[in-house]
């Protein structure tokens, strides 16, 4: 548990020292790769499938 909170601790201190720019770039990366049309394809046929197990429409 130690190690634990003091990785959780060590990436905080990391994650706010990256600062606001770093975060930006990485939600624009994000937003690029998940507005792919390859990612959309696949995120369909995955609902697809989740709809058909649990019946769901």
């Amino acid at each position: 548990m130690k190690k634990f909170l003091l990785g959780v601790g060590l990436g905080y201190v990391l994650g706010a020292k990256a600062g606001r720019g770093r975060y930006e770039q990485l939600v624009r990366a994000y937003r690029k790769l998940a507005d792919h049309p390859m990612v959309q394809g696949a995120a369909g046929v995955a609902r697809a499938k989740v709809s058909e197990k649990f019946g769901r429409r």
